[in-house]
């Protein structure tokens, strides 16, 4: 029916329901209801195709809520983004009006036709938009064009079907100017910037409802990222890859800065107060005070650069401050890049040793001097202490000053100048106090700002710490005289390779031991001789898996006893040729190892383990020097091993593959410690099996961890990834369900008694800089993708170019995700990024050959490919390469 047959019900409620109950009815996310699937021509009428039609007016409702959901409230958004959404919103717009004269050709031919069912045709068109329940009365306006496009072809017919429909589209353009009248402000806010003889007003009552549901359907961030578009997180006050602040430093830590140096004498007077009090400091200095460039960049110093080299002789650092001290906020391209670079380039000459730090004078800093400075591999290096010596002309001023300022922050980088006497004279009572206080003096060392290790000892950080890594790899099948098992080979041959692929650690100290070669003797002799004989030393870890039989006997005091079982056990006598776990107990206690940790995919009981660690940091902190005997099994006497996990694995071993993949780092802090493993593992494989893993400290432990350190994922994402199988991702979805997830506390494991215990997971071992972070998330994209989830592995790609823009394994991954949803478009987008940031990464010259071939773009497919083939003429997909080139002529 014409929009205006229900008019006056939109206007009596004009203050409550949208126009023709076109509320949202769907599910959040649902896609649009076509014009054909809205009537009963299904986009064929006895034999008139419409499809043609009814994708674009399709298209042309789409880019008409992204716009608006782009560009409503935009003073929200930074103001880089801001441009970006109205930049991507100008191209919708006009894509639109491109879309309009389109679909007037197809109307024009469609009444062109002979057959007088294309009236029927045109009709169906119109009850889409003037009844279809899931349009708003805000979306009707999106085909206002269109409709007096088709009034005006109609009119050009006399017949009287012809008149009718005239009729009834002009009853409809007079309904949706009711509706603009009623929608004020909004629009004309959103579309007016295009072309101001299109503003649409719209009734400003009902504009938050009708934002509201665009926004269960569209999200702003993701629109921007479909258009190659992510605006990165504000620049942090903390300390980063990037830029260090100095809040992140130890307790009771101070570095000394002395900025816009060197100068003639007041230079060498602090370096004097330096050396008598023993101290390390920083100076930032100016490079026009060092020397000049000519026109070919070549350097011609001058006197003060002799200061400059002498405080480097003498061990001080010495970093970059700006060529003029010019406010490099107000300032980009050339003349940015110059007060960096030029610089840079003195201070090599000066003594190639310079530190790779800047100080932006003022501290005023934009996202593209940050660019410049990544470009360069310069770290920005700010302040959290200012003495205000530069403004205040007394010294015990400037001594209070920094000594409450100090008292408050506890730690940080001290500002000052080596250019004013007052600074001279204040810097001894300040090092004098401070030093009395027991504060101490962190210099640059190459990577970040610390104290000498000595004077640290009792901060140690959380690392590995491990001088060498072993293993023992045991997995049986094949039994003689106990049944036999599917899955326990692959289970033992993935675990050795997890660990000489993804741990590093030497396949020469990995024992592997399958099937025939698994006997009693065999096993003990590689920890009694490989090990025990064979080189290992105190600071190293070990790490012992076994899938096989297990078997619990009950002693005569009653207690119970476990054992594992070799392939050349016999049924009847296992308490004298299996292997007791009173043996595995003596053989842990007996390794010279830091660390040990037993995993055992069997099931039995009888183990005797003691509590764990409580898991605060100073136990973290400690984790370097304390013993670690640790063990995760499979379940108790009483179990079978679930021995049908996806890819030929058993259920535990699978789960426990997971974990170390990184998902068992439950604090995010990139360390998978012996227990966040058996937090992660224990519930996941309670929770779909009716095995329940035990775990504990063997006695003889000492409260120590054993640690994995996850390493950094570097794949980048192309159509020979592969993916999990159906069954596996199945499998991860019920696993996800059941276990902690990140930032646990405490997870509830039982002990192999029976006995139900809260396992504290480890505090995180430190703050994570912006880049670790930003590849953390690139891995868990990475999971995410292989597990199909790609809507997450967006966001997830999506948050690591957040945290660092110029990732370009996160943006060739996120360009994959949207290829591999056939969004060839954005997937070309984030493409092209990828190779702006790294021209030289052929895999991203690959991946948009394929996105530009689908876009039917010959040209930009071509010249990508021949780009891959230049830089990879013999790589795994050159052949492929070679065949979609021809094909392309």
């Amino acid at each position: 029916m014409p929009i205006r047959r229900f008019l006056p019900l939109f206007l009596a409620l004009m203050a409550g329901a949208a126009l023709s109950a076109c509320g949202d009815r769907r599910e959040a996310g649902a896609g649009t209801e076509s014009p054909s699937s809205s009537t009963s021509q299904a986009g064929d009428v006895a034999g008139l195709d419409t499809r043609a039609i009814d994708d674009e007016l399709k298209a042309q409702l789409e880019n008409h809520r992204r716009i608006i959901v782009l560009l409503d409230d935009e003073t929200a958004l930074p103001p880089a983004a801001r441009a970006s959404a109205s930049a991507i919103g100008q191209s919708l717009f006009h894509d639109n009006l491109e879309r309009a004269d389109r679909l007037r050709g197809l109307f024009a031919a469609l009444l062109a036709r002979p057959e007088t069912e294309r009236f029927a045709a045109i009709g169906g068109r119109l009850d889409y938009i003037e009844s279809a329940p899931d349009l708003h009365d805000a979306d009707r306006l999106a085909f206002r064009e269109v409709l007096g496009d088709l009034q005006a072809l109609v009119g050009k017919d006399s017949s009287l079907p012809a008149i009718k429909l005239h009729q009834r589209i002009g009853e409809d353009l007079e309904a949706l100017e009711e509706i603009e009248r009623n929608y004020n402000r909004e629009i004309t806010r959103i579309f007016s910037r295009f072309d101001a003889t299109r503003a649409i007003e719209l009734k400003r009552e009902k504009w938050d409802d009708y934002v509201a549901s665009l926004r269960k359907r569209y999200d702003r961030d993701a629109l921007l990222r479909e258009y190659g578009v992510i605006a990165p997180y504000p620049m942090s006050m903390a300390d980063g890859d990037r830029e260090v602040f100095g809040r992140d430093l130890p307790a009771k830590t101070v570095v000394l800065s002395f900025d816009d140096g060197p100068h003639r004498a007041y230079t060498e007077e602090i370096v004097a107060i330096l050396k008598r009090y023993d101290v390390p400091a920083t100076f930032f200095q100016v490079g026009r005070n060092l020397g000049r460039l000519d026109d070919k960049g070549q350097a011609t110093l001058g006197p003060l650069a002799g200061v400059t080299r002498e405080l480097i002789a003498q061990g001080y650092t010495v970093g970059n401050h700006s060529l003029t001290h010019a406010q490099l906020s107000k300032q980009t391209g050339d003349a940015l890049r110059s007060q960096i670079l030029d610089t840079d380039t003195l201070l090599r000459d000066v003594d190639a040793r310079r530190a790779p730090l800047f100080r932006f004078p003022y501290g005023a800093r934009n996202a593209e001097g940050m660019r410049i400075l990544g470009e360069a591999k310069l770290r920005s290096v700010m302040w959290n202490i200012d003495s205000l010596d530069w403004a205040d002309p007394v010294p015990e001023s400037i001594v209070q000053r920094v000594i409450d300022q100090v008292h408050k922050e506890q730690r940080g980088i001290l500002l000052f100048h080596d250019i004013h006497e007052r600074t001279v004279k204040a810097l001894p009572q300040i090092l004098d106090r401070l030093s009395a206080e027991g504060y101490q003096f962190a210099a640059w060392n190459g990577r970040d700002f610390s104290v000498a290790r000595a004077a640290r000892s009792q901060e140690a950080a959380v690392t590995t710490g491990y001088a060498r890594s072993w293993a023992i790899v045991i997995g049986i099948d094949d039994y003689a005289r106990w049944p036999k098992l599917r899955y326990a080979g692959n289970d033992a041959q993935a675990i050795a390779d997890t660990l000489t692929g993804q741990f590093g650690f030497p396949s020469s100290q990995v024992i592997v031991l399958k099937d025939k070669e698994a006997t009693r003797n065999n096993i003990l002799a590689a920890f009694h001789d490989r090990l025990g004989h064979g080189g290992l030393g105190k600071n190293d870890r070990v790490f012992v898996f076994f899938a096989g039989h297990g078997a619990t006997r009950r002693l005569a005091s009653g207690r119970e006893l476990g054992y594992i079982i070799p392939v050349d056990s016999d049924p009847t006598q296992f308490a004298n040729d299996a292997i007791a776990m009173t043996d595995i107990q003596n053989i842990a206690e007996s390794l010279e190892a830091k660390h040990v940790m037993f995993v055992m995919d069997a099931c039995y009981s009888g183990l005797g383990l003691t509590r764990g660690g409580n898991g605060a940091s100073a136990y973290l902190r400690e984790n370097a020097r304390r013993i670690a005997r640790q063990m995760l099994t499979a379940g108790g006497a009483d179990q079978q091993v679930a021995d049908s996990g996806p890819n030929g694995h058993s259920v535990f071993t699978w789960v426990l593959l997971q974990a170390l993949s990184g998902k068992g780092d439950l604090n995010g802090d990139g360390l998978i410690t012996g227990t966040e493993l058996a937090a992660y593992v224990a519930p996941a494989v309670s929770g779909i099996s009716a095995q329940t893993p035990a775990f504990g400290s063997l006695p003889g432990s000492q409260g120590g961890e054993f640690v994995f350190e996850v390493p950094a994922g570097d794949e980048f994402l192309t159509a020979g990834t592969q993916q999990l199988s159906t069954e596996a991702i199945a499998l991860n979805g019920k696993v996800e369900a059941s276990t902690p997830g990140t930032g646990a506390g405490q997870v509830t494991i039982r002990d192999l008694q029976g006995d139900a215990r809260q396992v504290v997971v480890p505090a995180a071992a430190g703050r994570m800089s912006d880049r670790q972070q930003a590849q953390r998330a690139n891995d868990r994209g990475l999971q995410l993708y292989k597990e199909k989830r790609y809507a997450e592995a967006e966001e997830a790609f999506a948050e690591a170019l957040k945290l660092r823009p110029d990732f370009a394994l996160a943006a060739n991954n996120l360009g994959f995700v949207y290829y591999r949803q056939a969004k060839y478009a954005q997937a070309a987008r984030w493409l092209e990024n990828t190779v702006r940031i790294d021209p030289s990464r052929a895999v991203a010259y690959l991946n948009l050959g394929d996105a530009y071939r689908h876009l039917d773009d010959v040209a930009k497919a071509e010249k990508a490919y021949r780009t891959y083939l230049e830089l990879q003429p013999t790589g795994a997909s050159a052949d492929t390469v070679r065949e979609q080139l021809r094909q392309l002529q």
